[in-house]
C-alpha cells in the first residue's frame, strides 16, 4: 500500500521510465513537496552494503528546481532486515541515521551537477565509511 500510493517507480532498464519518474518528482517539487531519492539508483546483495557511485539525476533535479539537497545517511538498517524479510526475516531494532547539513544552490551561479554529485558523495561516504 505505501509504495502503491506514494511511490515513483523506475524500471532501471528503461529510459522513458527513468524520464517520467524524472518528471513526476519535479512536478511534486513544484508543487512545494519534498522528495526521498536513493541516488545510488539500487540496492546490491552484498553484505555488509557499500556506497555506490551516485546517478546524476537527482543532483540535475535540485539545480534545475533551485532545491536544497539534505544528504542522510542510513546505517544500520541492513542489520535489522536485510532483505525484504522474506529470506533472512527480522529483528527488532534501532535503525540509526546521520542528517547531514543541507547543501544549498544559488540561482545566479552556473553550477554544474557533476560536481555537486561529487560533493554530496565525498561527504556521504565519509560518514558512511566512520563506522567500519
Amino acid at each position: 500500500m505505501f509504495f502503491k500510493s506514494i511511490d515513483i517507480p523506475v524500471k532501471r532498464e528503461s529510459k522513458i521510465s527513468a524520464f517520467k519518474a524524472f518528471k513526476r518528482a519535479t512536478e511534486l517539487l513544484k508543487e512545494g513537496k519534498s522528495i526521498v531519492i536513493f541516488p545510488e539508483g539500487k540496492i546490491d546483495d552484498e553484505f555488509p552494503p557499500m556506497l555506490h557511485k551516485f546517478k546524476a539525476g537527482p543532483f540535475k533535479m535540485a539545480i534545475e528546481n533551485n532545491i536544497a539537497i539534505l544528504p542522510v545517511v542510513i546505517h544500520n538498517a541492513y542489520e535489522i532486515m536485510w532483505d525484504d524479510g522474506s529470506r533472512f526475516g527480522s529483528k527488532p531494532g534501532v535503525i540509526e541515521i546521520s542528517v547531514l547539513k543541507p547543501i544549498y544552490f544559488n540561482g545566479t551561479e552556473n553550477q554544474k551537477y557533476d560536481s555537486i554529485e561529487i560533493e554530496v558523495y565525498e561527504k556521504m561516504s565519509k560518514v558512511w565509511n566512520r563506522e567500519s
